[in-house]
């Protein structure tokens, strides 16, 4: 064996495949659709019908010797290239506030399904609940030139987005609802899940419900809210403050991150604790916060659900798994990544694009963290 420059080493024999890699192709250099062409000494023209399946008529024995060179070359296409020669793409982007949260991972789930089968791909971006980088991510994926967007926002403003839309971009918002914006939404009834888990823990007997949520900076958190609000209301209960605790968002956390509502959870608890004065029942506003509810009630021995219940909000698999299994509120989350990348699919392919919204409902998943209010804690 002898050094070759710029490599480790190279065999001494003369055999096709060294030619191949130290001769014809350096390592470094991507193979294209010129240096299969002139090693077959065919136009580049021909290369390109060939390698992208094009009906213009080529010999099969021709196309045969141009996907074999292409293979002993290692030549993997140019998407970029094709999309500037045809002004399209086959990359969709999606905006997420949180990619470290379950619920999340299904809606995303459900859009890679989709995309995969119709030939996308897409660009995943993580605003982890902070407005600014949201709008960043908008405006590296409308520079990208991504086709259209499937976007949970946090924000409340809206110029990024109307300025990226006007020129061009589409966008299905999903999970959040925009006020006052034109644009496809796919959203959940969020007051009404609020107003079943609320309904559920009053039909046990439950009157002194504490409700716990993460700061009410998205739309879903405060429609589940007025669902318990309204619930409690229409049973004839009044709902003192101290029963609605909400979370602090933490000092110097610009952008929250996958275990922040986890500690929510069991600060929030460990709040109710140390007031001595606990409810019956605790309504958490999504299941990670529920997951540390359960959590601090097990670190301070207190028994769910044989002296306080606990219900949480988006069914996520983990319900199954913790101890007792949680009781929640289930909303179709794969569903609703596979509709909404299929309706930004048909739009992107102008078979769809009229605003307007469609209400996905949620439903109650009974396991076993919710008991009677007989034997609570008092």
């Amino acid at each position: 064996m002898v050094a070759a420059p710029g490599f480790g080493v190279r065999c001494r024999l003369a055999c096709r495949g060294c030619r191949k890699i130290g001769e014809d192709q350096p390592l470094n250099k991507p193979a294209t659709i010129y240096d299969i062409a002139k090693k077959l000494d065919v136009s580049a023209a021909t290369v390109s019908r060939v390698l992208s399946n094009s009906k213009y008529p080529v010999r099969a024995e021709l196309a045969k010797r141009i996907r074999e060179a292409a293979d002993a070359l290692n030549y993997v296409p140019n998407s970029i290239g094709r999309q500037l020669k045809t002004n399209k793409t086959s990359t969709m982007g999606v905006i997420i506030p949180s990619i470290t949260n379950p619920f999340y991972a299904s809606v995303v789930s459900g859009i890679e399904e989709v995309a995969s089968e119709r030939g996308y791909q897409i660009l995943l971006c993580n605003s982890q609940h902070d407005p600014e980088l949201e709008d960043q991510h908008l405006n590296m994926l409308f520079e990208k030139q991504v086709r259209g967007v499937v976007l949970s926002s946090v924000s409340n403003k809206r110029e990024t987005l109307r300025k990226v839309m006007a020129n061009g971009l589409k966008v299905i918002s999903i999970d959040q609802h925009l006020a006052d914006f034109e644009a496809f939404q796919i959203n959940f009834d969020y007051r009404k899940g609020g107003r079943i888990g609320t309904r559920h823990l009053l039909d046990q007997g439950h009157r002194d419900i504490a409700y716990l949520t993460a700061p009410l900076t998205l739309t879903s958190r405060q429609q589940i809210l007025q669902g318990y609000l309204d619930e409690m209301a229409s049973a004839g209960l009044q709902v003192p403050q101290a029963r609605i605790v909400i979370a602090e968002k933490r000092r110097g956390k610009k952008r929250e991150d996958g275990s922040e509502e986890f500690e929510n959870g069991k600060r929030m608890t460990r709040q109710l604790i140390e007031s001595g004065d606990m409810p019956t029942a605790i309504f958490a506003c999504n299941d990670m916060t529920a997951f540390g509810v359960l959590n601090e009630l097990a670190s301070h021995g207190i028994q769910v659900p044989d002296q306080i219940s606990v219900i949480g909000f988006d069914n996520l698999e983990f319900t199954e798994i913790v101890s007792p299994r949680l009781t929640s509120i289930e909303q179709p989350k794969y569903e609703m990544g596979r509709l909404a990348c299929g309706m930004l699919m048909d739009w992107m392919n102008d078979a769809a694009g009229q605003t307007g919204e469609i209400m996905l409902q949620p439903r109650l998943v009974e396991r076993s963290s919710v008991g009677g209010a007989s034997s609570v804690l008092r």
